[in-house]
């Protein structure tokens, strides 16, 4: 069973455990954090969400991510979720962007690192695949493939970057 930590609209923890599977009450939210991962060498990461994922199976996409455990911040977040989805350990992070829905605040990082490209992993149940894209490519996919809610997520830090206009 997985414990998430409950959050006021302002963002403060509201001191109330969350179960994923089971609904976010009203007025509550949980914490997600999502991260871009940018080679040093300009180039940008994206995964292939696993067939068994019920929303966008098999779609890539630019961010590694998922909710944040009982007791994690938003940045701790974000380091487990990239290691634990791409295997990527050396990267500095930086905070671009959040985003609330619903339910969820979501906390959006770019983590810069210079692995080797080939020693990306997958995570069962998570990711199946993995490519690197040129960052003329990776423009061409935000503007035509990425994941319409990734996009609306990201929107201000891929209109600052000259990615949307």
């Amino acid at each position: 069973m997985e414990i998430w930590d409950g959050y006021l609209q302002d963002g403060r923890k509201a001191g109330v455990d969350l179960v994923r599977g089971k609904p976010v009450p009203a007025g509550l939210y949980h914490l997600v954090s999502e991260v871009l991962v940018r080679h040093r060498d300009g180039d940008y990461l994206l995964m292939q969400r696993s067939f068994e994922k019920p929303n966008y199976p098999g779609a890539w996409e630019a961010t590694a991510g998922g909710s944040a455990l009982k007791g994690e911040d938003a940045l701790q977040c974000a380091l487990r979720e990239t290691k634990e989805e791409t295997g990527i350990v050396d990267g500095e992070m930086a905070f671009i962007g959040m985003y609330s829905s619903h339910d969820t605040h979501y906390h959006s990082f770019l983590c810069t690192t210079s692995v080797d490209k080939q020693t990306i992993t997958c995570q069962e149940g998570e990711t199946i695949g993995y490519r690197w894209m040129t960052e003329a490519e990776f423009i061409t996919f935000v503007q035509t493939d990425m994941i319409p809610m990734q996009k609306n997520r990201l929107m201000p830090w891929l209109k600052k970057m000259g990615y949307l206009k």
